[in-house]
Protein backbone atom coordinates (compact mmCIF):
# COMPACT_ATOMS: atom_id res chain seq x y z
CA UNK A 1 0.00 0.00 0.00
CA UNK A 2 1.69 3.07 -0.99
CA UNK A 3 -0.05 6.60 0.63
CA UNK A 4 0.45 9.85 0.17
CA UNK A 5 -1.05 13.76 0.59
CA UNK A 6 -2.37 16.06 -1.27
CA UNK A 7 -2.22 19.74 -0.63
CA UNK A 8 -5.27 20.89 1.71
CA UNK A 9 -4.97 22.74 5.26
CA UNK A 10 -1.73 22.18 7.00
CA UNK A 11 -1.50 18.63 7.45
CA UNK A 12 -2.83 17.67 3.53
CA UNK A 13 -5.71 15.30 2.53
CA UNK A 14 -4.87 11.81 2.49
CA UNK A 15 -5.02 9.91 -0.55
CA UNK A 16 -4.41 5.82 -1.89
CA UNK A 17 -2.04 5.81 -4.44
CA UNK A 18 -1.93 2.40 -7.07
CA UNK A 19 1.41 0.91 -7.08
CA UNK A 20 2.54 2.83 -10.62
CA UNK A 21 1.65 6.48 -8.84
CA UNK A 22 -0.30 6.72 -12.09
CA UNK A 23 -4.19 6.93 -9.68
CA UNK A 24 -5.51 7.85 -6.23
CA UNK A 25 -8.43 7.41 -4.66
CA UNK A 26 -9.36 9.66 -1.74
CA UNK A 27 -9.44 7.74 1.95
CA UNK A 28 -11.02 10.47 3.73
CA UNK A 29 -13.42 8.36 4.70
CA UNK A 30 -11.27 6.56 6.36
CA UNK A 31 -8.91 8.72 7.93
CA UNK A 32 -8.38 12.72 7.00
CA UNK A 33 -4.75 12.83 6.92
CA UNK A 34 -2.09 10.58 7.49
CA UNK A 35 -1.29 10.97 11.22
CA UNK A 36 -4.73 10.60 11.74
CA UNK A 37 -4.38 7.49 10.08
CA UNK A 38 -1.18 6.18 12.16
CA UNK A 39 -2.88 7.19 15.18
CA UNK A 40 -5.23 4.60 14.81
CA UNK A 41 -3.39 2.44 12.59
CA UNK A 42 -4.68 -1.21 13.78
CA UNK A 43 -8.20 -0.12 12.58
CA UNK A 44 -7.35 1.97 9.81
CA UNK A 45 -4.80 0.46 8.11
CA UNK A 46 -7.25 -2.82 6.80
CA UNK A 47 -9.56 -0.03 5.23
CA UNK A 48 -6.74 1.27 3.77
CA UNK A 49 -5.25 -1.66 2.28
CA UNK A 50 -9.18 -2.58 1.20
CA UNK A 51 -9.28 0.57 -0.50
CA UNK A 52 -5.55 0.08 -2.07
CA UNK A 53 -6.96 -3.94 -3.55
CA UNK A 54 -9.84 -1.74 -5.40
CA UNK A 55 -7.76 0.77 -6.89
CA UNK A 56 -5.13 -1.87 -7.96
CA UNK A 57 -8.38 -4.38 -9.65
CA UNK A 58 -10.25 -1.53 -11.27
CA UNK A 59 -13.09 -1.44 -8.18
CA UNK A 60 -12.52 1.82 -7.77
CA UNK A 61 -11.45 4.01 -11.20
CA UNK A 62 -9.48 6.51 -8.93
CA UNK A 63 -7.64 9.80 -10.28
CA UNK A 64 -4.70 10.71 -12.13
CA UNK A 65 -2.01 11.18 -9.25
CA UNK A 66 0.26 14.48 -10.05
CA UNK A 67 3.35 14.32 -7.75
CA UNK A 68 2.99 18.20 -8.28
CA UNK A 69 -0.36 18.54 -6.30
CA UNK A 70 1.25 16.56 -3.53
CA UNK A 71 2.34 18.11 0.10
CA UNK A 72 4.93 15.83 2.10
CA UNK A 73 3.23 13.08 3.32
CA UNK A 74 3.36 14.54 6.22
CA UNK A 75 3.75 18.15 6.37
CA UNK A 76 4.34 18.21 9.79
CA UNK A 77 5.51 15.51 12.24
CA UNK A 78 5.54 15.32 16.02
CA UNK A 79 9.49 14.38 15.69
CA UNK A 80 12.19 14.27 12.74
CA UNK A 81 15.02 12.27 14.14
CA UNK A 82 18.03 11.81 11.65
CA UNK A 83 20.58 9.50 11.80
CA UNK A 84 24.05 8.80 10.37
CA UNK A 85 24.10 5.08 9.60
CA UNK A 86 26.60 4.81 6.69
CA UNK A 87 29.76 5.49 8.54
CA UNK A 88 31.88 5.22 5.58
CA UNK A 89 30.54 8.86 5.05
CA UNK A 90 31.52 10.04 8.45
CA UNK A 91 34.97 8.70 7.96
CA UNK A 92 35.25 10.62 4.32
CA UNK A 93 34.75 13.71 6.27
CA UNK A 94 37.21 13.05 9.50
CA UNK A 95 39.59 12.18 6.65
CA UNK A 96 39.24 15.04 4.70
CA UNK A 97 40.36 16.94 8.16
CA UNK A 98 43.06 15.07 9.16
CA UNK A 99 40.59 13.89 12.51
CA UNK A 100 41.04 10.88 13.22
CA UNK A 101 37.21 8.63 13.47
CA UNK A 102 37.06 7.65 16.97
CA UNK A 103 36.30 3.55 17.62
CA UNK A 104 33.09 4.69 18.99
CA UNK A 105 31.43 5.70 15.63
CA UNK A 106 31.53 1.74 14.42
CA UNK A 107 29.21 0.82 16.98
CA UNK A 108 27.03 3.71 18.53
CA UNK A 109 24.94 5.94 16.14
CA UNK A 110 25.10 9.27 15.81
CA UNK A 111 21.75 11.00 15.96
CA UNK A 112 20.55 15.08 15.85
CA UNK A 113 16.72 15.37 16.36
CA UNK A 114 15.77 17.85 13.47
CA UNK A 115 12.80 20.53 12.99
CA UNK A 116 9.57 18.60 11.93
CA UNK A 117 7.22 21.63 12.22
CA UNK A 118 7.42 21.90 8.65
CA UNK A 119 8.75 19.27 5.76
CA UNK A 120 9.04 20.76 2.02
CA UNK A 121 6.43 18.46 -0.53
CA UNK A 122 8.42 16.46 -3.06
CA UNK A 123 8.49 19.59 -5.79
CA UNK A 124 8.78 22.80 -3.48
CA UNK A 125 11.56 25.11 -4.27
CA UNK A 126 14.48 25.10 -1.76
CA UNK A 127 14.17 29.50 -0.82
CA UNK A 128 18.14 30.29 -0.12
CA UNK A 129 18.83 33.35 1.10
CA UNK A 130 22.82 33.45 0.51
CA UNK A 131 24.32 31.24 -2.03
CA UNK A 132 27.60 31.46 0.14
CA UNK A 133 25.83 29.11 3.32
CA UNK A 134 26.54 26.29 1.31
CA UNK A 135 23.41 24.67 0.31
CA UNK A 136 23.61 20.70 -0.24
CA UNK A 137 21.34 18.13 -0.82
CA UNK A 138 21.57 14.98 1.14
CA UNK A 139 19.85 11.77 -0.45
CA UNK A 140 18.17 9.89 2.43
CA UNK A 141 15.91 6.70 3.32
CA UNK A 142 13.28 7.78 6.16
CA UNK A 143 11.04 4.91 7.58
CA UNK A 144 7.95 6.35 9.98
CA UNK A 145 7.45 4.48 13.04
CA UNK A 146 4.21 3.46 15.42
CA UNK A 147 4.54 4.00 19.07
CA UNK A 148 7.78 2.59 20.27
CA UNK A 149 8.31 1.20 23.49
CA UNK A 150 11.53 2.81 25.54
CA UNK A 151 14.11 -0.42 25.59
CA UNK A 152 12.51 -1.93 22.81
CA UNK A 153 15.34 -4.21 21.33
CA UNK A 154 16.43 -4.17 17.54
CA UNK A 155 14.85 -7.26 16.09
CA UNK A 156 11.60 -6.30 17.82
CA UNK A 157 11.67 -2.45 16.86
CA UNK A 158 11.52 -3.26 13.48
CA UNK A 159 7.86 -4.32 13.64
CA UNK A 160 7.07 -0.67 14.29
CA UNK A 161 7.93 0.50 10.89
CA UNK A 162 4.74 1.77 9.48
CA UNK A 163 6.14 3.42 6.39
CA UNK A 164 9.32 3.92 4.30
CA UNK A 165 10.26 6.55 2.14
CA UNK A 166 12.99 9.18 0.94
CA UNK A 167 13.92 12.44 1.56
CA UNK A 168 16.39 15.31 0.78
CA UNK A 169 17.65 16.50 4.19
CA UNK A 170 18.61 19.65 3.42
CA UNK A 171 22.19 21.29 4.77
CA UNK A 172 23.65 24.26 5.20
CA UNK A 173 27.75 23.14 4.68
CA UNK A 174 29.27 26.53 5.30
CA UNK A 175 27.02 27.56 8.86
CA UNK A 176 27.72 23.95 10.32
CA UNK A 177 31.29 24.44 11.77
CA UNK A 178 30.12 27.29 13.87
CA UNK A 179 27.14 25.73 14.83
CA UNK A 180 29.12 22.61 15.65
CA UNK A 181 31.45 24.67 17.51
CA UNK A 182 29.37 26.09 20.11
CA UNK A 183 28.72 22.28 21.66
CA UNK A 184 24.88 22.13 21.59
CA UNK A 185 24.10 20.76 17.75
CA UNK A 186 22.58 21.63 14.82
CA UNK A 187 19.51 24.29 14.44
CA UNK A 188 19.95 27.30 11.54
CA UNK A 189 22.06 24.88 9.32
CA UNK A 190 19.18 22.36 8.82
CA UNK A 191 16.40 23.98 7.33
CA UNK A 192 13.31 22.30 5.94
CA UNK A 193 13.61 19.11 4.62
CA UNK A 194 11.65 17.35 1.64
CA UNK A 195 9.67 14.14 1.72
CA UNK A 196 9.12 11.86 -1.36
CA UNK A 197 5.67 12.03 -2.86
CA UNK A 198 4.95 8.63 -1.48
CA UNK A 199 5.67 6.44 1.56
CA UNK A 200 5.05 2.55 1.13
CA UNK A 201 4.09 0.19 3.62
CA UNK A 202 6.99 -2.48 4.12
CA UNK A 203 5.08 -4.99 2.93
CA UNK A 204 4.43 -3.24 -0.31
CA UNK A 205 8.28 -3.50 -0.49
CA UNK A 206 8.41 -7.11 -0.77
CA UNK A 207 12.23 -8.04 -1.25
CA UNK A 208 12.96 -4.87 -1.10
CA UNK A 209 13.02 -4.45 2.27
CA UNK A 210 14.46 -6.92 4.15
CA UNK A 211 17.07 -6.61 7.39
CA UNK A 212 15.96 -3.10 8.45
CA UNK A 213 17.41 -1.83 5.08
CA UNK A 214 15.61 -0.58 1.73
CA UNK A 215 17.34 -2.81 -1.43
CA UNK A 216 17.64 -0.71 -4.94
CA UNK A 217 19.73 2.13 -6.26
CA UNK A 218 19.36 5.76 -4.85
CA UNK A 219 19.30 7.85 -7.93
CA UNK A 220 20.07 11.60 -7.48
CA UNK A 221 20.65 13.82 -10.20
CA UNK A 222 22.15 17.35 -10.06
CA UNK A 223 21.04 19.90 -13.11
CA UNK A 224 20.12 17.00 -15.35
CA UNK A 225 23.20 14.54 -15.07
CA UNK A 226 23.64 11.71 -12.93
CA UNK A 227 25.42 12.45 -9.73
CA UNK A 228 24.79 9.11 -7.27
CA UNK A 229 23.55 5.89 -7.86
CA UNK A 230 24.58 4.66 -4.40
CA UNK A 231 22.87 1.48 -3.24
CA UNK A 232 21.17 1.98 0.64
CA UNK A 233 21.75 -1.58 1.97
CA UNK A 234 25.22 -1.13 0.80
CA UNK A 235 27.72 0.00 3.62
CA UNK A 236 24.62 0.78 5.96
CA UNK A 237 26.53 0.30 9.68
CA UNK A 238 23.78 0.75 11.27
CA UNK A 239 20.46 -1.11 10.13
CA UNK A 240 16.75 0.97 10.95
CA UNK A 241 16.03 -1.43 13.74
CA UNK A 242 19.70 -0.88 15.30
CA UNK A 243 18.22 2.78 15.14
CA UNK A 244 14.75 2.42 16.39
CA UNK A 245 16.39 1.20 19.11
CA UNK A 246 18.98 3.26 19.71
CA UNK A 247 16.66 6.12 19.89
CA UNK A 248 14.45 4.76 22.20
CA UNK A 249 16.84 3.50 24.81
CA UNK A 250 16.06 6.12 27.41
CA UNK A 251 12.45 7.08 26.02
CA UNK A 252 9.22 5.95 24.12
CA UNK A 253 8.42 7.36 20.42
CA UNK A 254 5.46 8.48 19.60
CA UNK A 255 3.19 7.85 16.75
CA UNK A 256 4.53 9.82 13.74
CA UNK A 257 8.25 9.92 14.32
CA UNK A 258 10.36 10.16 11.25
CA UNK A 259 13.73 8.70 11.42
CA UNK A 260 16.10 9.53 8.40
CA UNK A 261 19.48 6.71 7.60
CA UNK A 262 21.76 9.65 7.15
CA UNK A 263 23.60 10.62 3.94
CA UNK A 264 23.55 7.07 1.71
CA UNK A 265 27.08 6.48 1.66
CA UNK A 266 28.78 3.74 -0.68
CA UNK A 267 32.59 2.57 -0.96
CA UNK A 268 34.14 1.89 -4.67
CA UNK A 269 34.74 -1.64 -5.42
CA UNK A 270 38.26 -1.37 -4.19
CA UNK A 271 37.59 -0.35 -0.70
CA UNK A 272 38.29 3.40 -1.61
CA UNK A 273 36.46 6.45 -1.64
CA UNK A 274 33.63 6.31 -3.87
CA UNK A 275 34.17 7.62 -7.61
CA UNK A 276 32.24 9.81 -9.50
CA UNK A 277 29.22 8.11 -11.58
CA UNK A 278 30.78 9.57 -15.04
CA UNK A 279 34.27 7.98 -13.94
CA UNK A 280 32.00 3.81 -13.41
CA UNK A 281 31.62 4.74 -9.32
CA UNK A 282 28.13 4.72 -7.97
CA UNK A 283 29.00 8.68 -7.03
CA UNK A 284 27.45 10.62 -3.84
CA UNK A 285 24.04 11.56 -2.43
CA UNK A 286 25.33 15.10 -1.40
CA UNK A 287 27.78 17.35 -2.43
CA UNK A 288 30.17 17.58 0.93
CA UNK A 289 31.02 14.16 0.55
CA UNK A 290 32.46 14.31 -3.37
CA UNK A 291 34.14 17.26 -1.88
CA UNK A 292 35.88 15.42 0.86
CA UNK A 293 36.87 13.03 -1.87
CA UNK A 294 38.70 15.83 -4.13
CA UNK A 295 39.96 16.98 -0.85
CA UNK A 296 41.64 13.75 0.03
CA UNK A 297 42.53 12.87 -3.63
CA UNK A 298 43.51 16.40 -5.17
CA UNK A 299 44.45 18.94 -1.41
CA UNK A 300 41.40 20.74 -1.96
CA UNK A 301 37.64 20.68 -3.34
CA UNK A 302 36.55 21.82 -6.76
CA UNK A 303 32.79 20.83 -6.65
CA UNK A 304 30.73 24.03 -5.66
CA UNK A 305 27.76 23.53 -3.27
CA UNK A 306 24.21 24.24 -4.85
CA UNK A 307 23.72 27.73 -6.60
CA UNK A 308 20.67 29.75 -7.84
CA UNK A 309 18.77 27.75 -10.79
CA UNK A 310 20.15 24.36 -9.87
CA UNK A 311 17.91 21.53 -9.75
CA UNK A 312 18.16 17.80 -7.63
CA UNK A 313 16.51 15.05 -8.09
CA UNK A 314 16.17 12.05 -5.97
CA UNK A 315 14.47 9.10 -6.43
CA UNK A 316 14.27 5.22 -6.73
CA UNK A 317 12.89 2.85 -9.72
CA UNK A 318 11.72 -0.39 -9.37
CA UNK A 319 12.12 -3.36 -11.56
CA UNK A 320 9.94 -1.46 -14.44
CA UNK A 321 11.85 1.19 -14.31
CA UNK A 322 9.45 3.06 -12.17
CA UNK A 323 9.88 5.41 -9.33
CA UNK A 324 8.67 3.66 -6.24
CA UNK A 325 8.14 6.45 -3.59
CA UNK A 326 7.56 9.33 -6.78
CA UNK A 327 10.59 11.97 -7.77
CA UNK A 328 11.81 14.52 -5.13
CA UNK A 329 12.36 17.66 -8.13
CA UNK A 330 13.61 20.82 -6.47
CA UNK A 331 15.21 23.88 -7.74
CA UNK A 332 17.14 26.14 -5.55
CA UNK A 333 15.73 29.94 -5.64
CA UNK A 334 16.67 32.96 -4.35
Amino acid sequence: MKLASLRHGRDGRLVVVSDDLARYVDAGLVAPTLQAALDDWNRVAPLLQALSADLENGVEPGMPFDETAAAAPLPRAYQWADGSAYVNHVALVRQARGAELPESFWHDPLVYQGGSDHFLGPCDSIHLFDEDWGCDMEAEVVVVTGDVPQGVNREDALGFVRLVGLVNDVSLRNLIPAELAKGFGFYQSKPASALSPVFATPEALGERWRDGKLHGVLKVDLNGAPFGRAEPHVDMTFDFGTLIAHLAKTRALGTGTIIGSGTVSNRDADGGPGRPVADGGKGYSCIAEIRMVETIRQGKPRTTFLRYGDRVRISMDDELGRPIFGVIDQEICR
